[in-house]
């Protein structure tokens, strides 16, 4: 309308004055006490009183007020249908309105944010993450804002990561303090160390230079299940396991910085102490990977437990929850989605019938779903927090809401190992077989397994038994296994 392309809308000759300067459109609670005024000869006390019931929303006192307003209005020679309609108009504008100089300030504000994001994407969504450190839920969404944004939000790292979140680039590297269990101290105490001494060589490096006093047991815990050693050249299941024994080496090297015999472990000169002795520890399947990193991180960071079923769910025409909403916003829709259950709330309805309200994560986003005492009956042992279900759901927009209902749900595993034939498995050690029995079990599944081993520089291939669990879990255990070079399906 500013620019001429839309032409600009007279409600009233009466009013059209005070809407001048908004191009038609009522925008400032001044204009609505000023158009009751002169168009319903309103007092300015009575105004004030019709400012007061829209800001509060009251039925009763709404409809008092709509009879006062189009009387008024007719008193004063206008149609009573476009007095009405003009009613409407300010009701409406109580969803959104405030006073002149509320909404110029606001405007302001939204101009400069909406600027610093066109110009400077990846440090906006940076300070923004930074200034919700604390709000797991706030994180998620500007991760995923950022992923939108074709940027890659990297893992936490205690050589790279800081207290906030560090723009680089295209990139976003993850707070350590945004992790759970671990306090602002503790993170300042690490950057503090690294600043000061170089960064960590290794996992028994940043052991002997760690204070306890600052990072203690839980905030270890959560730097090895959020990835935060990874680049230390230790796997998270090994970092967990070995928790006291960077304490302990924390604390002696304390002992002998206090007592003087800083050269042992601070000195540049001479060796360098031997490496901590760690225990071993199987490393995790990508899901059990996953799960613990949401504990520590609050949302999947890395990956997604989806991604291992993403041909299955191409095959079955599972749909992200991100076009599945998308198309809800604008129509009732049915389809299929696939979900990690985060958590489940149980209730009854006035008949005594129960149903739920169920989290949900897919790699989009997540959503909740309601599930009525039907589904709910059949489909309650498969909702336990990391089991990942696949739903047929039906949803539609109410608002800015997307309401959700779920006509059946099934396990993502038991429908993927219907639909898969097998898996093949290439081992170039023949020690990896014990392992590879001891993995697949003796039975529970439909799939073929066929082995293709390496021996003396001949290939030796063979199918085993039929009745082996072949799901992209099963999968992703066999690739961790010392000697398997490859699984695929068959």
């Amino acid at each position: 309308r500013k620019h001429g392309k839309e032409e600009i809308e007279t409600l009233h000759s009466m009013i059209e004055p005070i809407l001048a300067e908004t191009y038609g459109v009522i925008i400032y609670q001044e204009q609505v006490m000023q158009i009751a005024q002169v168009l319903s000869g309103y007092s300015l006390g009575e105004a004030d009183l019709l400012r007061r019931a829209m800001g509060k929303k009251i039925k009763a006192e709404m409809d008092k007020q709509r009879v006062r307003f189009v009387q008024g209005a007719v008193a004063n020679g206008v149609d009573k249908g476009r007095a009405e309609y003009i009613f409407e108009l300010v009701a409406k504008f109580a969803g959104y309105g405030f006073n002149k100089s509320h909404a110029a300030a606001y405007a302001l504000i939204a101009y400069q944010t909406a600027y610093l994001k066109a110009n400077h994407p990846t440090e906006f969504v940076a300070a923004s993450m930074t200034l919700d450190t604390g709000n797991a839920d706030k994180l998620n969404s500007f991760a995923q804002e950022a992923r939108r944004l074709g940027m890659e939000l990297e893992q936490p790292s205690v050589n790279h990561s800081d207290v906030g979140f560090v723009p680089h680039d295209n990139s976003i590297r993850y707070s350590l303090a945004a992790l759970k269990n671990i306090g602002r101290p503790a993170v300042e105490s690490i950057v503090a160390e690294r600043a000061a001494n170089g960064p960590f060589k290794d996992i028994s490096d940043f052991a002997r230079r760690l204070n306890p006093r600052h990072v203690n047991k839980r905030a270890l815990e959560t730097l090895a299940t959020a990835g935060a050693f990874d680049d230390l050249g230790i796997d998270r299941a090994t970092a967990l396991e070995n928790v006291d024994r960077m304490i302990l080496a924390g604390n002696s090297a304390q002992e002998a910085k206090a007592g003087g015999q800083n050269d042992l472990f601070f000195s540049g000169g001479g060796a360098a102490p031997p490496p901590i002795e760690m225990r071993p520890a199987q490393p995790w399947v990508s899901t059990d990977r996953l799960s613990r990193e949401f504990d520590a991180v609050g949302f999947f960071l890395t990956g997604h437990p989806l991604d291992d079923y993403e041909e299955v769910l191409q095959s079955l025409g599972a749909e992200t929850w991100a076009d599945f909403s998308a198309k809800a916003q604008t129509r009732h829709v049915v389809g299929k989605l696939a979900g990690t259950v985060l958590s489940a709330r149980e209730r009854k309805g006035k008949t005594g019938n129960p149903y739920a309200f169920v989290a949900f994560s897919d790699a989009t986003g997540q959503f909740e779903a309601v599930i009525f005492s039907e589904a709910l009956i059949a489909g309650r042992p498969l909702l336990e927090p990391g089991s990942v279900l696949l739903l047929d759901v039906e949803a539609e927009a109410e608002g800015e809401t997307v309401r959700v209902r779920v006509q059946g749900l099934s396990s993502l595993d038991n429908t993927a190992e219907e639909r898969s034939s097998g898996m093949k498995i290439t081992v170039d050690d023949p020690q990896a077989l014990s392992q590879l029995a001891a993995q697949i079990g003796s039975g529970g599944g439909q799939g073929t397994f066929r082995i293709v081993l390496w021996l003396d520089g001949k290939v030796v291939e063979f199918d085993l038994p039929r009745g082996i669990d072949s799901t992209p879990r099963q999968r992703s255990a066999l690739k961790l296994l010392d000697g398997v070079r490859d699984v695929s399906a068959l």
